[in-house]
């Protein structure tokens, strides 16, 4: 494959090792460029008075970045207004916290015709270019009128909205149909891409034909499912190191011989953190012999804290765990330790293998690697449980993990009560599976999925 050019509205800081506090696809994409070569541009995350487009460039372990900063107009509108209030929501099947706002939209486009000014004279002759997610849905189609005809791809990180729910979305044709302006779009399931397909065909009147090739007018896209991974062999060694054998010891030494379930989620609606807190109260009831025996911490960063629905699910989570703590606690046991910071990713590794259940329960989510990531830490003699929602895209992968449906409160109950009872041998023979599927379709499996695709479109 040629030099890469990644796109995406955040980037990374490069780093060489799992110390910083940094989301799976940070790794992911880091993973790509240091196998390719190239560069990658977004928003530095700082605010500028007035919009320049000068870029900033580091460089470091074998990674180059360029980021321009946005004015608070660009990041009220684009970013927090119609990225995260509108797009994300609906997005996430939740219309009803979904926000339709012409200026949002209006934003939306001038940041993303900016973005494209600014990242132009960075491709060259034979450069792939690879955009990343619902924040630069429109950014190929700005490419290619400002004369890129590179091969260029665009990956949604977030599930695709079944066609009804899409077309509740002002000019939710137009914003699809500069989808085409790519050669691949990819989809980390199956469902999210036959939605797309679905919504391409019968809205904007586009033909499906073999391999996923969609036809509009004189354009074409391959559009292929193609699930994320994790960097599993990093992942592995980073459990193993120092911080991580600390984190182990001290979680371990603090439970004092209780089980300990973890979950570990960005402070948001769609991760189903008020059902999760519902369905372990149930369990806390109808097992009141178990209560003492074992504790859930979880662990939610805060994020996006300039949107209300944010704001409001923190002082939801703040209640229930003070409610569930106060009634069921006793002077030597809290049932909930619920922390609002993150932490680096080889200490959470360190925490994932300590614990015997690792809950991961969003109502909606396009993958989630906190569930590989949790499988990945664990003794492969003494492996924990992954309970995971049937509406996380990892649930197409990982098949052997227990599956639950997030919003009924006495499936998850039974689920931790069934966990918790598991025999080793079959924790094992559990673990074992979804471990072949984490080994095997990693993060650069999926890399080299999407770009024999985008190479071949």
């Amino acid at each position: 494959m040629s030099r890469l050019v990644v796109i995406s509205n955040r980037v990374a800081a490069p780093t060489g090792s799992h110390s910083g506090a940094q989301g799976g696809l940070a790794v992911a994409l880091q993973a790509a460029l240091l196998e390719h070569g190239g560069v990658w541009f977004g928003w530095s995350g700082e605010r500028t008075d007035e919009y320049t487009g000068e870029i900033n460039y580091t460089e470091g372990f074998g990674v180059t970045t360029a980021t321009i900063d946005l004015e608070d107009q660009d990041i009220e509108e684009y970013y927090d207004g119609y990225a995260n209030r509108t797009l994300w929501p609906l997005f996430h099947y939740r219309i009803d916290l979904a926000e339709y706002e012409r200026g949002f939209a209006d934003g939306y486009q001038r940041t993303n015709e900016r973005f494209a000014d600014s990242v132009r004279p960075l491709i060259g002759e034979g450069d792939a270019v690879w955009i990343q997610d619902y924040h630069m849905i429109p950014l190929g189609q700005e490419l290619r009128k400002r004369g890129v005809k590179n091969r260029m791809g665009f990956f949604l990180h977030i599930p695709w909205p079944p066609r009804r729910l899409l077309s509740t979305l002002p000019h939710a044709a137009e914003l699809a149909t500069t989808l085409f302006a790519y050669d691949v779009v990819g989809f980390h399931t199956r469902e999210w891409l036959e939605s797309f397909q679905d919504f391409a065909t019968k809205e904007l009147g586009a033909t499906l034909g073999e391999g996923g090739v969609l036809t509009l007018g004189d354009r074409t896209v391959t559009a292929i499912a193609c699930p994320i991974g994790i960097d599993t062999t990093e992942f592995v060694e980073a459990s193993r190191g120092v911080n991580a054998r600390l984190a182990y010891r001290r979680m371990r030494d603090s439970a004092d011989g209780r089980d300990m379930i973890v979950g570990v989620d960005r402070l948001d609606y769609s991760k189903g953190l008020e059902e999760r807190f519902l369905g372990y109260e149930r369990f806390l009831e109808e097992h009141p012999d178990q209560r003492k025996e074992v504790f859930l911490l979880q662990i939610a960063p805060p994020s996006r804290a300039s949107v209300e629905s944010y704001r409001k699910i923190r002082s939801t989570l703040d209640a229930m765990s003070g409610r569930i703590n106060g009634a069921f606690a006793d002077t030597d046991w809290v049932p909930i330790r619920y922390v609002n910071q993150g932490y680096p990713r080889d200490v959470l590794a360190g925490i994932y293998r300590a614990a015997k259940i690792g809950l991961v329960t969003p109502l909606r989510d396009g993958m989630n690697l906190v569930a590989k990531e949790y499988v990945a830490a664990q003794d492969p003699e003494d492996p924990g449980v992954l309970i995971l929602s049937r509406f996380a895209g990892a649930a197409e992968q990982l098949t052997q993990a227990v599956l639950i449906n997030p919003y009924s409160a006495e499936e998850m109950a039974d689920a931790i009560s069934m966990a918790l009872a598991m025999p080793k041998a079959e924790r094992i023979e559990r673990w074992r599976a979804l471990m072949d599927n984490i080994e095997q379709e990693d993060v650069l499996w999926w890399r080299d999925r999407f770009a024999a695709a985008l190479m071949a479109a």
